[in-house]
């Protein structure tokens, strides 16, 4: 067919920039909106997915990621999320190598380059959806409208609900997935520069490109397999130039014969196959790889999806539509978590909140009226395909085909929101082109709405910066949702202001009684507080909740043997191990309850447990230095000492308690090196500096023994016994004075 220029293009209060020039423009925006994002931490789900994920790590093999999820658990555990995204965790691995750690400026960084690279590329996306496919003599896209494509771009590099994916680090699996989205699709629109003017020829090689590309996209986030629905609905309207409405009429009411033929001669069907068997080919992939089994959420992370009623289920699925809507035309109120009663489900009829589940479909009916009975092949076009790409990358968070682990995700409108920036171009320059008079107005108002976005993304880039902003920027947006209270409270205890926490975490047990991880935390800071009643109280009606919550039984152990109720203590680190059985700290912990019973070889095996979990294990090694150093097991006690050193060789706890233990063997010159490597990594330690001293003084080395007394008096004045060791070596110096002639 023969395309034309947009007839509303040139209405666009834009110059006309060249192809570089544009995609730079778009660029140096994206740039803009999200710079001061660079610098900051890693903040929320960072942590499970970045600092805590073993798959980044240079010394886990790299099959791993291929084996593991998005959080590095296995895929056939029960508690993985099933999120298989390796080629993201891949990037994440190349970050850690490049720079040689975890530096979350190089992680920061690369987030903001895909977008600005995502955004530059959406010029080509918009301009073909816009325009139509067509090429130049050197096998160039011609962009028919280069106005509306350059400003449905500047929208989407603009649009705050991106600064979750963008400012948050975890969000580059959507940017990823969002970049061989493009690929995959620009791809397929490669398919058809053959060089013929015969309709029916296009290339397989480029059909398969972009297979490929759209399952790397799949490896990157699921939603990415959602590429092939928009490659179809490109192919139907805009290669095929089907006109959805005559093509109904024809059917529905046979007013003109259809013939089959004419799908054939275009070559759709063999597009469409192997579309089809390469989708299916993926799907079948995943769900080999994902265990056959879907994860298994909760009530707590979709609420709507386990409401019995399957009407109000319908209510509630197209009220969380509503708000994602709203998300992309008024993106100012804009949280981190919508869940645990960010959202109260509706269970009325009578909800005032059903208003907007009516406009919500009045809006989108008249939208689809719009785009399938428009007179104007470029109108019906445009819009068709825009609500394609608005529509189809949300299918896989809509609670359709599936149920999602959350409420609202601003995440998964990264995508989604190509489609709505094209719509709003498209009304601007469609309102240009009619309301000639008002063209000052709009202009105003198109770059005012442009300067609102790109101010709210710095905002909002600037609250993703540390956790404290992020999740305090939440309590006024989802004052009702406990998981902000809790995280407020987490960031607070990890910052040392646990009287703030406490009230948090129980402003977080009183929005969701049943938050065990919030009864979990609370409990441990009274712990702490010495109010063990309460403690133990939270500890155990978060276990009776939760039973398999390894780490409440954990701490509720530690209550109950600061209770001195031993059999309950045991019975809990019992109940830890259980349920997660390589538990390394909770053996630690057993081990300190046999210890205080006395029981020094069920001690010693706990806390051999520990080190052989977790070789690293720090405080496991140095008690079982010390009970054999107190059980008077001097040789073994020197042996454990040395084997912890050679696997944590700058534990300066370590050092000292092995070098106490070579002083009573009298193997005085190693004990003394052992003081001096522990004082240079720890040169405070008056404890240290007291039993180098008593060293000294049994070794006779007096003046050595009298220059660390005195720095062990001066760090700490009331140390036990180094007082009177230091009067009486004081005194010993003054008889031997005496003595000399």
């Amino acid at each position: 067919m023969t395309l034309s220029e947009v007839h509303w293009d040139r209405h666009i209060p834009l110059p006309k920039l060249s192809p570089l020039q544009a995609k730079v423009c778009v660029g140096v925006v994206a740039l803009l909106c999200f710079i001061n994002s660079y610098d900051g931490e890693f903040v929320f789900d960072d942590s499970e997915a970045i600092v805590n994920n073993k798959d980044l790590r240079p010394t886990t093999p790299l099959s791993n990621l291929w084996k593991n999820d998005f959080w590095g658990s296995n895929l056939s555990s029960n508690s993985s999320h099933k999120s298989y995204r390796p080629l993201t965790v891949l990037t994440f691995r190349l970050n850690y190598l490049l720079v040689g750690g975890l530096h979350p400026v190089s992680f920061h960084v690369l987030n903001i380059l895909l977008h600005a690279v995502i955004s530059a590329l959406m010029i080509d996306m918009f301009a073909i959806l816009t325009g139509g496919l067509s090429y130049d003599e050197k096998g160039r896209i011609l962009n028919l409208a280069p106005k509306t494509s350059l400003l449905a771009a500047l929208f989407f590099a603009a649009h705050p609900v991106h600064t979750e994916s963008v400012a948050g680090i975890v969000g580059r699996a959507d940017l990823l997935c969002a970049l061989f989205f493009q690929l995959s699709f620009l791809s397929y629109c490669r398919a058809f520069n053959k060089g013929s003017d015969r309709d029916d020829r296009f290339s397989v090689q480029w059909v398969v490109a972009s297979l490929l590309l759209c399952a790397a996209a799949m490896l990157c986030k699921e939603q990415g397999i959602t590429v092939l629905g928009v490659n179809a609905a490109f192919d139907v309207l805009l290669i095929c130039n089907v006109n959805v409405y005559e093509l109904s009429r024809r059917l529905l009411f046979r007013k003109k014969a259809f013939s089959i033929n004419d799908f054939f001669q275009t070559g759709l069907p063999r597009r469409l196959a192997l579309m089809v068997l390469g989708g299916l080919s993926m799907l079948y992939a995943r769900w080999k790889i994902m265990g056959t089994g879907p994860p298994a959420f909760t009530e707590v992370d979709n609420p709507a999806s386990f409401a019995e009623n399957i009407g109000f289920r319908m209510v509630n699925y197209n009220y969380y539509y509503c708000l994602n809507a709203w998300l992309l035309v008024c993106p100012w109120w804009l949280c981190f978590d919508w869940s645990m009663g960010c959202v109260p489900l509706i269970t009325s009829a009578a909800d005032w909140r059903m208003m907007w589940l009516v406009l919500l479909w009045c809006l989108l009916l008249g939208l689809i009226n719009q785009a399938l009975c428009s007179q104007d092949m470029q109108t019906r076009r445009t819009l068709t395909l825009a609500l394609v790409l608005l529509v189809v990358p949300f299918l896989p968070a809509s609670n359709i085909f599936f149920r999602v682990g959350f409420v609202v995700a601003e995440r998964v409108l990264y995508l989604s929101s190509a489609g709505f920036c094209l719509l709003v171009a498209y009304s601007i320059g469609l309102s240009c082109s009619r309301w000639i008079k008002y063209r000052k107005l709009l202009c105003v108002s198109m770059m005012a709405l442009l300067c609102v976005y790109v101010v709210r993304c710095a905002l909002r880039s600037h609250q993703w910066r540390s956790e404290k902003t992020l999740f305090t920027s939440a309590l006024s947006v989802c004052p009702l949702n406990a998981k902000v209270h809790y995280n407020v409270g987490k960031n607070l205890a990890d910052r040392g202001n646990a009287t703030a926490a406490i009230l948090y975490y129980r402003e977080a047990v009183r929005l969701h009684p049943t938050y065990v991880h919030a009864m979990n935390n609370l409990g441990n800071i009274l712990k702490e507080r010495n109010a063990l009643l309460e403690a133990e109280d939270l500890l155990s009606k978060a276990v009776s909740i939760q039973p398999d919550f390894a780490a409440a039984w954990m701490n509720l152990g530690i209550v109950q043997n600061s209770l001195h109720k031993f059999e309950e203590a045991e019975r809990s680190y019992w109940n830890a191990i259980r349920f997660r059985k390589k538990y390394p700290d909770c053996y630690y912990n057993l081990g300190r309850l046999y210890a205080d019973q006395n029981r020094h070889v069920d001690a010693l095996n706990a806390w051999r447990n520990a080190t052989m979990l977790k070789p690293d294990h720090s405080l496991a090694w140095n008690n079982m230095v010390i009970l054999l150093d107190n059980t008077g097991n001097l040789g073994q006690a020197e042996a454990i000492g040395r084997e912890a050193l050679r696997i944590v060789p700058n534990d300066h706890t370590i050092m000292f308690s092995l070098a106490n233990v070579l002083g009573k063997l009298q193997k005085y010159k190693e004990s003394e090196g052992f003081f001096l490597s522990a004082l240079k990594i720890n040169p405070n330690a008056a404890s240290c500096h007291g039993n180098l001293a008593v060293l000294y003084h049994r070794w006779g080395k007096l003046e050595l023994a009298k220059k660390h007394y005195e720095m062990s008096l001066k760090l700490d004045p009331d140390a036990p016994g180094t007082r009177d060791n230091y009067n009486m070596l004081r005194r010993k110096l003054d008889q031997l004075k005496r003595q000399t002639p």
